[in-house]
């Protein structure tokens, strides 16, 4: 017959000695603590559908699926409607959508109003802007993913605030006025703050134009104005097609006219460093006023050749087309040389716009070169739209003059060849150069 313990042998370790019996109970109620907590935490984490109407004083708006993938070919809207006589403010947390420097396949666009409202930005990459600020209690944003890369989307909060209070980080809105002023946040008695964005959109009456002058002007210089900087663009809205320029460092942009009855004037401040702000005035125009004053696109550097004026490309273009002298011999009569890809080309009248996303930079001269993320990307004209012929999607050299308002511009004369592998050594020779 099997040996049987005796039924008070059996009883639990922790019955067996009062020490254990408490860590155990203990050590038990940790555990209850911990899985009712963990329980709480899944329960309160907030599902990002796509899209919604969210109202209320502050909220979260993330992507569908966030902190998951977001799903491809797919289109989210949410309207944000915040009490009346406030504006709404909102902050990206975090974003991560497929980059691309023009964000043409992912992105997300923030309108301020929910119905035909200037757009305050478009977004993709991993770049955090600053602040947007609506001028109304409304804001839409509408995130677009096409069939491709995705990533895990955005986070951002919104909150109620006060418009144009003094002092407060706020700004922007809509002037429509013959005359007026416009500033950076705590102008003139401290630093404008991190992290703020401010848009001010001038309307004039259809048959007059915009005039700009910069009082003071200080703002955190960089040589692209990569990080703290004013952007003026034609129209209502942020297209890089329309920038008339960007601006940074302690030198007044010259004064700037629009072309048509609108502008958009936009400043940046990142998360670092930040700057005494500037003042600024604008007034209306009569059409037919001359709009020959053209300002700098950085105001960090000044011009140092002069360029070539549009009037003379007729007769430019009537010039033989044929590339003369070589890398070496143009480089030093050159105000700026790179390597870089067309993206865009644009004709208009005899010329040829383009955007060119830059490969290398050999001279940089006063070339105003803007920065996504890590692609840079410049604007030049070629003033005869058949000589040199350039053709989007391929590489080339360029070698020209850089014209007032930091745009390269390449006329026959200049140099400008296909780029291959094998000519990056005798670049990176030229660079070294001292003309």
């Amino acid at each position: 017959m099997p040996f049987m313990p005796r039924a008070e042998n059996r009883r639990s370790p922790c019955s067996m000695n009062p020490t254990m019996w408490r860590t155990c109970s203990l050590f038990c109620a940790w555990c209850l603590l911990f899985l009712t907590e963990v329980c709480a935490q899944s329960q309160r984490r907030p599902v990002f559908t796509c899209g919604g109407n969210i109202t209320g004083e502050s909220g979260v708006i993330g992507s569908q699926g966030y902190p998951g993938v977001y799903p491809p070919n797919t289109k989210c809207v949410w309207r944000i409607t915040v009490p009346e006589g406030r504006v709404v403010v909102l902050s990206f947390r975090f974003i991560d959508l497929e980059s691309d420097n023009l964000c043409r396949y992912d992105y997300v666009d923030v309108y301020s109003g929910h119905v035909s409202g200037q757009r305050l930005g478009r977004f993709c990459g991993t770049f955090k802007p600053g602040a947007l600020v609506s001028t109304g209690n409304k804001m839409l944003l509408q995130m677009v993913s096409d069939a491709n890369t995705a990533g895990s989307g955005f986070l951002a909060v919104f909150s109620a605030a006060h418009p144009h209070e003094r002092g407060d980080q706020y700004c922007g809105g809509r002037l429509d006025k013959p005359s007026g002023t416009f500033k950076t946040p705590n102008w003139p008695e401290k630093d404008y703050p991190a992290g703020v964005t401010c848009s001010w959109h001038i309307v004039a009456p259809k048959n007059q134009i915009i005039e700009v002058k910069f009082e003071k002007f200080d703002v955190e210089r960089d040589n692209y104005c990569r990080y703290d900087h004013v952007s003026i663009f034609n129209g209502a809205e942020i297209n890089d097609a329309k920038r008339i320029g960007k601006y940074c460092g302690d030198s007044p942009p010259a004064p700037v006219f629009s072309e048509g009855n609108q502008l958009l004037i936009q400043f940046l401040s990142d998360l670092s460093l930040t700057a005494d702000g500037f003042i600024g005035h604008y007034k209306f125009r009569p059409k037919k006023f001359p709009t020959t004053t053209v300002p700098p696109t950085t105001t960090t550097q000044p011009v140092t050749t002069r360029p070539i004026p549009l009037k003379y490309s007729v007769a430019l273009c009537q010039q033989k087309c044929k590339r003369r002298g070589t890398l070496e011999g143009n480089y030093c009569s050159s105000n700026f040389v790179i390597t870089g890809t067309v993206i865009t080309a644009v004709m208009r009248g005899g010329s040829m716009y383009a955007t060119v996303s830059i490969i290398n930079v050999y001279k940089e001269g006063s070339l105003a070169i803007q920065q996504a993320g890590k692609t840079m990307s410049t604007k030049i004209i070629i003033l005869c739209k058949k000589c040199p012929f350039v053709k989007r999607g391929l590489n080339y050299i360029f070698m020209g003059q850089v014209d007032e308002d930091g745009r390269g511009k390449i006329a026959p004369h200049h140099f400008v060849m296909a780029f291959k592998t094998k000519n990056q050594k005798g670049l990176n020779v030229l660079k070294n150069k001292q003309c």
